[in-house]
C-alpha cells in the first residue's frame, strides 16, 4: 500500500501532539511511559519529537491512558492549534 504525503497541516499537528505529551510526560521517562501504554520507547520517542505525525488512534489513547490526559482533552489542544495557525479570512475579517 502506498501511502500518501502528510500535508503541512498533518506535520505541524504531528509536532504539537508530541509537544502536547511530551510536557504531560514531565520527568518520567520515556522507556517507564512507553512499557506502561504496550509501546517501544523509540516509538514514543518518534511521536514526541513529531517523526510519527499520524499514530493509531490506540496508540494515542494507550499513552493518554498512561498519561492520565483525556482525549478530548488532547482533540482541543490540537484543535485550538489549528485555529490559531489558520490565517484570517479577508472574507470574515469585515
Amino acid at each position: 500500500m502506498v501511502r500518501l504525503p502528510l500535508t503541512a497541516r498533518e506535520i505541524e499537528q504531528g509536532k504539537n501532539l508530541g509537544a502536547l505529551l511530551r510536557e504531560a510526560r514531565g520527568e518520567r521517562t520515556i522507556l517507564d511511559v512507553a512499557i506502561q501504554a504496550g509501546l517501544s520507547p523509540e516509538t514514543l520517542r518518534k511521536i514526541e519529537t513529531g517523526r510519527v505525525a499520524t499514530p493509531a488512534f490506540s496508540t494515542i489513547a494507550a499513552v493518554a491512558a498512561v498519561l492520565g490526559l483525556s482525549l478530548d482533552a488532547i482533540w482541543s489542544a490540537l484543535d485550538e492549534t489549528k485555529e490559531s495557525n489558520r490565517p484570517e479570512s479577508p472574507i470574515l475579517s469585515h
